[in-house]
Order: C-alpha cells, then sequence, then structure tokens
C-alpha cells in the first residue's frame, strides 16, 4: 500500500515548515506552485502567511478554480491559519477566499504582530495538548457544521468537517507533529 502524497502549497507563506514536518513523519511530500504539481498529490496542506498575498499568487497562477475542484472532489485539506482563511466561505473583512467551507473566520482577531502568542491547546483525540503559535491569528466564529476539535479563550482554533481540517494557530512552528500525523492518517489514508 502506497502512503498517500501530501503537497504544500508553496506559493508564499511558511510552507517549508510543513514540509519538514511531513519529512520529519516519513510521508511522502512536495511542494506545490501549479495546477501541474496539484494533479500529482492525494492531499494538501495550505501553510500560515499572508492570505490576502496567497490568494492573488492563486489567482495569478490560474490555481483557483482547480483548488476549488479538488476539495469539492474529496482531497484532504489542512489549513493553518492564513490556510484557515483561504478555505472559509465567509471572512470579517469580505476577502474573496476560495470559499469552500463554511466557515465564518475574523482575520488578526488576537490583534497585531506585537499581540503573538503560544499556547497549550488540548486536543480533541489526543492525549497531551499541542503546542501552538498564533501570529496575527484568526478566529473562527462561526464553525457551521464542523466538529470543532480544540478552542482557546472560548473560540474555536481547530475544526474538521469531512475532507478538511483548519487550525487558526501554527503548530508546524512550534515544532508539533502531531496534528500533521493525525491529517495523514485519518483524513489522507480513508479508502486506501
Amino acid at each position: 500500500m502506497v502512503a498517500p502524497k501530501t503537497g504544500v502549497l508553496a506559493l508564499q507563506g511558511d510552507f517549508a515548515e510543513h514540509l519538514s514536518v511531513l519529512e520529519s513523519l516519513g510521508y511522502r511530500s512536495q511542494m506545490v506552485r501549479s495546477c501541474l504539481d496539484l494533479d500529482v498529490v492525494d492531499a494538501l496542506i495550505i501553510p500560515g502567511g499572508e492570505s490576502t498575498t496567497m490568494l492573488k499568487l492563486i489567482d495569478r497562477y490560474e490555481m483557483r478554480d482547480a483548488l476549488v475542484k479538488r476539495v469539492q472532489s474529496g482531497m484532504p485539506v489542512f489549513g493553518t491559519c492564513a490556510g484557515a482563511i483561504v478555505l472559509a466561505d465567509r471572512v470579517s473583512d469580505g476577502e474573496r477566499t476560495l470559499g469552500v467551507w463554511e466557515l465564518q473566520v475574523e482575520r488578526n482577531a488576537y490583534g497585531r504582530q506585537a499581540e503573538s502568542f503560544e499556547a497549550d491547546i488540548p486536543v480533541d483525540g489526543l492525549d497531551e495538548p499541542v503546542r501552538g503559535i498564533f501570529i496575527r491569528a484568526p478566529i473562527i466564529t462561526d464553525a457551521g457544521r464542523s466538529t470543532v476539535m480544540a478552542t482557546w479563550a472560548g473560540q474555536a482554533v481547530l475544526v474538521r468537517k469531512e475532507n478538511l481540517l483548519a487550525a487558526t494557530f501554527h503548530p508546524e512552528l512550534a515544532g508539533e507533529h502531531r496534528i500533521h500525523r493525525w491529517f495523514v492518517e485519518n483524513l489522507c489514508s480513508r479508502g486506501e
């Protein structure tokens, strides 16, 4: 049985850190910078970074339609921080996202860069809390029919629905591997 190949959208943001986590776990991975790259991966991680810039680059490289189609066809996708914004269908400032997930997100909800922080987040299904870094992080103000897997200060910070997983924090920057492992083992490996 061949393990799924997980792509990391590598247009902007902390894609290298996600690739490093996947590599350290022994998972097959590759950078995704075009529709051709997207065609050869089984799953995708959309990293943190600057969502406005990321979406502009998605459009510049004519990847929007292909990304939407792959998500709608069931490709597993994990979005962290800006990646959660890119997936959501409603953003506080009205930004035109991929709109593939019934989520309402408020960007920079914890404040500016100076208000960034780290926290230990209890996650449903994991024995020990995960370390997360919140950098100009969004808040999920409406998770729709998604399953909330973790909250922080009363707000949903890790949610899932079918083939989708989103975190408003960065586990990859904290050296945390368990959420990536959970993503690959529970969402990417279904049906193998």
